[in-house]
């Protein structure tokens, strides 16, 4: 591992340790934590899915947000190795770890075929757990050839499992009514946050990415949650020509 790496990974870890502040923002928490996996990891794309008690298994932080990848994480509370993580007992946690995508058809005939439209050729899924409890799954995507090195997926673990431990352990330590509640905010979270962003790439003639950039920007700028930012633009009460500083 590079000087340039472990640095990195120091920060990476500092971040995910960083939830004791004033207006955490679950959103913006895991969306670096995939942010991350894809600076630190060989992946070309990374997302975050939880299940709150009782939920289905769905997608909150991708950080890839084209319309490939989400069309893909639709499925994900259906089928997928994302899916079979979270409802597994960890006896056959090694086997989803290094999916070959050209072989598992038959596994996931829906899931499968529609990563290879997208281009990815390797998966992994690990755990957000912590101890025995499992938040959720983080989902590693690759295009290249040959699946995660053994250090890339102990890496992407260790983060997942530093992810895990912030969002139980953000403010009381009230790990099972505080960490529901985070969960169900971040789901709701998530569709106006798309909301906003289709408004704002509209607007601004930018794809989905450069428009979430935007979004999120204004809203550490400000201080403001990324929720709130997203609502006042559907709103219509903050322009997206004030949100990208073009006023």
């Amino acid at each position: 591992m590079t000087r340039e790496r472990e640095l990195t990974l120091a920060d990476a870890f500092v971040e995910l340790a960083d939830t004791l502040v004033d207006e955490f923002d679950v959103i913006d928490f895991l969306h670096q934590l995939t942010s991350r996996c894809r600076e630190l990891l060989d992946v070309s794309a990374a997302a975050v899915l939880i299940a709150p008690v009782n939920e289905p298994l769905r997608a909150v932080a991708p950080c890839d947000p084209g319309d490939a990848l989400a069309e893909l994480l639709d499925v994900t509370a259906h089928e997928g190795p994302a899916l079979e993580c979270h409802a597994g007992d960890g006896t056959d946690a090694e086997d989803l770890t290094r999916i070959d995508l050209s072989r598992a058809d038959a596994r996931w005939p829906v899931f499968a075929p529609l990563a290879r439209r997208a281009a990815y050729t390797w998966a992994c899924a690990l755990p957000l757990r912590l101890r025995r409890e499992r938040l959720g799954s983080l989902l590693l995507l690759r295009t290249g050839e040959g699946p995660l090195s053994e250090l890339d997926i102990r890496l992407g673990q260790a983060l997942a499992d530093a992810a895990a431990i912030g969002l139980v352990h953000e403010r009381t330590l009230v790990a099972h009514q505080v960490t529901g509640i985070q969960l169900r905010t971040a789901l709701q979270s998530r569709i106006l946050i798309e909301q906003a962003k289709g408004v704002l790439a509209a607007r601004l003639a930018v794809g989905v990415d450069q428009a979430f950039a935007v979004l999120r920007r204004h809203a550490r700028s400000n201080g403001k949650r990324l929720t709130s930012v997203a609502r006042e633009v559907i709103d219509g009460e903050l322009t997206p020509e004030a949100v990208s500083g073009e006023r």
